[in-house]
């Protein structure tokens, strides 16, 4: 005769000893997150992301930079790749995203925004939530993705200031670009009251001219919202970061004792980078603000 109570007794025991199990082994951590962004286009945001990657990644890290400017990317003209694939491909589910990725200078690996895929211009939210799904396998790989999103508040956009806990918002000195940024930065804390945002006013002529824009966005941020970013810093117009983009280098590895380069060099030692994690996974994260 079976014993079923005894065979009950001993599932519930090799229950429990998986349950130990996996409690003494904690799940491994997911990568760092930082959203790199801007209220307008033309403000260097895509120059200033892909450097960060790279000089991240120069330094022994594992970095990802994701270009989510779908369709108009241009991540892979600055760092002088072709890639075959792009988030439009694992979006369709054509390829994994790891399959996706290229190595770029200083080691990054980059997952192109593709250019010209209409199916990436206005994704829906099914879309947007299988892409994540696809997506969220990276984090385990890495230590930091670099996400570069297109200007603005598109959908993505705002699905993953909702779903980040640290922020890099790059703005210029222009009236236009302050107001875009602000925009943002508002958009960015009714989305989620808790990120953290830092901004890099960038291409300025002078630091009179830096502090001046620094003072207009923060002073308009206080007055109307009770609360401010912080100023992480700026980066001057240098004709050495055009001679980068022509040899599709970043200035920070082509001509890093450059003024631009050194600017940067010193936003990418931004301290919350090295905290930039959530309680949850990112693109778990982003996945429930679709819904």
């Amino acid at each position: 005769m079976i014993d079923t109570m005894g065979l009950g007794r001993i599932g519930a025991y090799r229950r429990l000893l998986g349950l130990s199990r996996r409690m003494e082994e904690p799940e491994p951590e997911s990568a760092r997150v930082l959203c790199v962004a801007s209220g307008k286009g033309g403000t260097g945001k895509s120059i200033l992301a892909s450097n960060l990657a790279a000089l991240r990644a120069s330094r022994g890290e594992r970095v990802l930079l994701v270009d989510f400017d779908a369709g108009l990317a241009n991540a892979h003209l600055l760092l002088g790749l072709a890639p075959q694939y792009d988030l439009s491909h694992v979006m369709q589910g054509q390829i994994s995203a790891q399959d996706a990725l290229v190595e770029g200078p200083g080691g990054l690996k980059l997952l192109s925004g593709g250019v010209g895929r209409h199916v990436l211009a206005n994704p829906t939210r099914r879309e947007l939530d299988r892409l994540f799904k696809a997506l969220r396998p990276l984090e385990g790989e890495f230590d930091l993705l670099v996400v570069d999103h297109g200007a603005g508040l598109g959908y993505a956009t705002v699905t993953h200031l909702a779903a980040t806990s640290t922020l890099l918002l790059v703005t210029n000195h222009e009236v236009t670009a302050l107001s875009d940024s602000y925009a943002l930065y508002k958009r960015a804390h009714l989305v989620n009251p808790h990120i953290t945002v830092g901004v890099v006013v960038n291409r300025v002529p002078d630091q009179a001219a830096a502090d001046s824009a620094w003072e207009r966005f923060r002073g308009a941020s206080q007055r109307f919202l009770g609360h401010s970013p912080e100023l992480v810093g700026w980066v001057p117009a240098d004709p050495a970061v055009s001679r980068s983009v022509d040899a599709r280098v970043p200035v920070g590895l082509l001509e890093p004792d450059s003024d631009a380069a050194r600017a940067i060099q010193s936003v990418s030692r931004w301290a919350p980078i090295d905290h930039a994690r959530s309680a949850r996974p990112f693109f778990e994260r982003a996945r429930s603000a679709l819904r």
